[in-house]
This record gives C-alpha cells, sequence and structure tokens, in this order.
C-alpha cells in the first residue's frame, strides 16, 4: 500500500478517537433516568434531578411547583461531580401533582433535554413529571377506557370567522347513539383551547372520574376564550403568543358570542338540550366569563363553578352585560339552578375578589357552595377543583 493510504488511515483514525473521548449527547444523564415514569427512584427512594452543564458556575433546580412571591425559595442548588459536568440534587420527596420545572444554568433557563414530557403555560415551556400515590393518578394516563380529544373549527358570526376548539368525547360516544350531558370548560387569561387539555390534563381526570363512576360521561368543550385570537399559538397566523392585554378583557366579547358555541355543540355532536345537562365552569379570567354568561343566560346552565374567578379586571365595557349584572343575578336567582360552585386558595391573589363576590351573593341571599384551599393562582388547585366539581355534575335528583 502507498503512503497515502496510510496518512489517510492515520487521519482517520486520529479524529475517530478524537470524537470518542467527547461524550455523547446520548450518555448525558438527567433526571429522566429517574423520573420517566414519575415513580423511578433511586435505591434509597430519593428523586434524583440531573443535568450534563460543562463549565458552568452555578447551576439550580427551578422548581416551578413551589408557590412563593420569594424567587429565591424557588431554586434548590445543585452540585457537580468530581469531573465538574455532571450536576444534580436529590430530594427526599414531593407532592403527588403535576410539578413542571426547569434548569436555571448560570442564570439561563434549561429544559431537560432527556425528559419527553414538556409543556406550555402561556408563553414559557417546561419539563414536567407526575409523582403518583395521590391526585397525580388522575393526571396521567392510566388502564381505563378513553375519550377521544377532537380539535375543530367552528363559524363565528360575531367575530367574521372560524374559530378552534378543544372537544372531549367521553369513551363509547363513537360506538353509541346515546345522548349526553355537556360541560363548557373556560381556560384563564394567558390560556387557550389547548391550557385545560394540557395543563389542566382534562382527558385524564375524565377518563379516570368516569372509569371510576364518579363521574357521569359528558362532553367537555374547551373553547378559546381571547377574541383577538382564533386560535392557539401555531394554529392560526394572527396568533399572537398569549393575549395582548386590553384587547378583549372586560370587552364582552366573549359573553356576548357564547351562543354561538351552544348551538354549534348542539348541531354536530349527540348532546341532552335542556339546561339540566348543561355546566359552564372557568379558572380566573374564565371564572368571570362564567358568572357574567350564566347570569346573562340563566336558563341554559344547572352547574356553575367558579375556579379562583375574577369578578372584574379592568375597565368593563358599557355593555347590558355587565351594567345589568345585579338584575341578572337576581333573574338567576329566581329561575333557580343546581349548583353554584366556587373555590378559592388562601394564597391567591384573587382571594378578596371572592369574599367579596360572596357577600355580593349573601346579599340577596342566593345559594352557593364554597370551597377553600391551601395554596393560591395556580394550576395544582385548578386540576383539584374539577376532581371536587366534575362529580357532581348532572346529579339526577
Amino acid at each position: 500500500m502507498n503512503k497515502a493510504y496510510y496518512l489517510l488511515l492515520g487521519l482517520f483514525l486520529a479524529c475517530t478517537c478524537k470524537l470518542a473521548a467527547q461524550p455523547a449527547v446520548g450518555d448525558f444523564k438527567s433526571s429522566q433516568v429517574y423520573l420517566y415514569d414519575a415513580e423511578k427512584r433511586t435505591a434509597d427512594g430519593k428523586y434524583r434531578f440531573e443535568i450534563f452543564a460543562p463549565k458552568a458556575k452555578d447551576v439550580n433546580l427551578f422548581a416551578h411547583w413551589i408557590e412563593d412571591n420569594d424567587f429565591g425559595k424557588r431554586l434548590i442548588k445543585m452540585t457537580a461531580d468530581r469531573s465538574g459536568e455532571n450536576w444534580a440534587v436529590e430530594l427526599d420527596s414531593l407532592p403527588s401533582d403535576l410539578l413542571h420545572y426547569s434548569f436555571l444554568v448560570d442564570g439561563i433557563s434549561v429544559l431537560d433535554l432527556k425528559n419527553p414530557r414538556v409543556i406550555r403555560d402561556g408563553n414559557g415551556l417546561f419539563s414536567y413529571i407526575i409523582p403518583g400515590g395521590g391526585v397525580g393518578d388522575y393526571y396521567k394516563a392510566q388502564q381505563v377506557p378513553h375519550g377521544t380529544l377532537l380539535q375543530t373549527w367552528y363559524p363565528s358570526k360575531t367575530e367574521h370567522g372560524a374559530r378552534r376548539m378543544n372537544i372531549y368525547l367521553p369513551p363509547g360516544y363513537e360506538n353509541s347513539k346515546q345522548k349526553y350531558p355537556v360541560l363548557y370548560l373556560l381556560h384563564g387569561m394567558t390560556g387557550d383551547e389547548g391550557a385545560w387539555v394540557e395543563l389542566g390534563r382534562l382527558p385524564f381526570i375524565m377518563d379516570k372520574l368516569i372509569a371510576e363512576g364518579k363521574a357521569k360521561p359528558m362532553i367537555v368543550v374547551m373553547p378559546n376564550g381571547h377574541l383577538p385570537n382564533d386560535a392557539a399559538p401555531g394554529y392560526s397566523p394572527k396568533t399572537y403568543a398569549i393575549n395582548v392585554p386590553g384587547k378583549d378583557i372586560g370587552s364582552g366579547l366573549m359573553e356576548n358570542s357564547f351562543p354561538e358555541i351552544i348551538q354549534y355543540i348542539d348541531g354536530h355532536f349527540r348532546t341532552k338540550k335542556d339546561r339540566a345537562n348543561r355546566a359552564i365552569a372557568g379558572l380566573s379570567i374564565g371564572g368571570s366569563h362564567t358568572l357574567f354568561i350564566s347570569a346573562n343566560y340563566p336558563k341554559t346552565f344547572d352547574y356553575i363553578g367558579l375556579f379562583s374567578a375574577a369578578f372584574k379586571m379592568g375597565k368593563m365595557a358599557d355593555l347590558p352585560v355587565y351594567t345589568d349584572f345585579d338584575q341578572h343575578l337576581l333573574t338567576q336567582k329566581k329561575n333557580g339552578y343546581k349548583l353554584y360552585w366556587m373555590g378559592m386558595g388562601k394564597r391567591d391573589f384573587l382571594y378578596q375578589v371572592g369574599v367579596d363576590y360572596r357577600k355580593k351573593l349573601d346579599s340577596i341571599q342566593m345559594p352557593y357552595t364554597y370551597h377553600e384551599s391551601e395554596g393560591g393562582h395556580s394550576w395544582s388547585n385548578w386540576r383539584k377543583y374539577m376532581l371536587e366539581f366534575v362529580p357532581l355534575l348532572f346529579k339526577e335528583k
């Protein structure tokens, strides 16, 4: 063989050895090794988070699930191994819930790249895990019959175009001729039609509650409550990443256009079309939409759910939906309903708003059920409220 051959062979082997000396991406450690199933732990039962971060000087686990206004209390210090490349922290226990987290590497937020579970909350992306042994078991897939999640569009005359919504159909819907009750479920300020599906874990909650016989099979409708946006980010060329403040809050657009949604659902799905088989619920600004919609259409819903509800946010438009609210509330009381349910966390920034709204209801002797929980304005609470609220729906008396 000639010298050129050996020269090329030498270069190839040199390059190969150099490449082999570099750590392969597939070998990088991360919490996914232990937490992909959210039940797997270290040999001594601890939860271990790891990240490969060579040359980093300061690495923290950003525990977004910790509710505290002090940013520092949500950061958990991680330590490097002898190589200075792999950082880790072990926690003795975690609450059973959907827990989203990220890593803060020298001040820069980083996803756990070896954990395929990623969730969007507003504009942010986060890794997440779901420790079991409690309410977390309702937030992940189980060996139970599954419903169907539809992502569809409906025509809107008020907005002169099509709008997107998510619809949950209970297990067995496609193979039956049965008619079902409907829950209309509304999101919060930074949400969209995908919020209750992703962050709220609605399909998993419904599948398990129905399988356990704790909830009646029902259709759940999750529309986009921000009228300037017709769909979640990525599904429309005109969509903002999140709602632009002031565009529609207090505009009356959602409240006045809501009958379009009901008409579409009743026209395209096998629904029970009476008030005894309709419910509406929402969180935060969706709770505000819920209380105004239910009062303005008092013969439409027998079940109302307010989760950390805002009564009024910002300047409200000079429209009957708001200006005549007190009279609408009296009419709603007179017409009657089966359940007016409210949930609020003790540390919620809207806590006093809830106190004032209950005083308004008390002043006109309007019946309601109130549930107060720990924590604040968080999905941890709103998912739990669903576990409380849904089993109460569509009960025959």
